[in-house]
């Protein structure tokens, strides 16, 4: 996306539905010196998938959630809790780049994912974008809501797009099978609020904030068609 295309998004914003969003802080690129770290390092850090269609997403997440999504139907898969010790033996293996997510267990790996996202250095949904996702949440109208989340998700840096969009089909995937594994794209937003829109303070962890949190995730969820689409076009 150009400059012009995020000032118009930003115009859009504010003419339709009166939100103002700021110019997105630059990011500065970070000099990762190491090994194949994958938890705690920034995403361009990350170690890149092969998949030829996926420009950013990187081959953690790609193998995890290919993993998962055979195993869909596996009850409360997010919401249940890992075992911490195999957990740890994961994390080892996979910063020295050994292959070991197909032969681990589900609520390992679905704890995995979720320390990913909540140990990187910042949010996928970056932090100047949090309020202004709350307030478009906050609008009455069902289709101007939409329409403002939308526009908001095509602001994020490419990196985190990709990685999110690649994220919420897969989540998308997870509660369509709610039937078997009992986790509903509510379900599922709640548990991934601290991991991708994590309040910053204790005023935004009041529960009606919270609640705007989990229903902005729960409409890309439940849409990921739309996230990364601007409406306008």
């Amino acid at each position: 996306m150009t400059v012009t295309d995020g000032n118009v998004i930003r115009f859009h914003l504010q003419v339709l539905h009166g939100i103002t969003v700021k110019n997105l802080e630059k990011r500065k690129e970070r000099l990762f010196i190491g090994g194949v770290k994958i938890f705690g390092v920034p995403l361009e850090n990350l170690p890149r998938t092969d998949n030829p269609l996926i420009e950013y997403d990187f081959s953690f997440l790609v193998d995890a959630c290919s993993f998962l999504l055979e195993r869909a139907g596996t009850v409360g898969l997010f919401r249940k809790p890992g075992s911490l010790p195999r957990i740890k033996t994961l994390r080892a293996k996979l910063n020295r780049a050994e292959d070991c997510v197909t032969t681990a267990n589900p609520y390992d790996v679905a704890t995995l994912i979720k320390q990913f996202c909540r140990e990187l250095p910042e949010p996928l949904f970056p932090p100047e974008l949090h309020a202004a996702l709350l307030k478009a949440q906050s609008l009455s109208e069902g289709q101007e809501r939409t329409s403002a989340l939308q526009l908001l998700s095509c602001l994020l840096p490419a990196r985190n797009s990709s990685c999110l969009h690649y994220l919420l089909n897969f989540l998308s995937g997870v509660s369509e099978r709610s039937s078997e594994n009992l986790m509903t794209s509510s379900n599922i937003a709640t548990v991934f609020v601290p991991c991708l829109l994590p309040p910053p303070n204790k005023t935004e962890m009041s529960e009606s904030r919270l609640e705007l949190r989990v229903l902005v995730l729960r409409t890309f969820i439940d849409n990921p068609h739309l996230f990364g689409k601007d409406p306008t076009l």
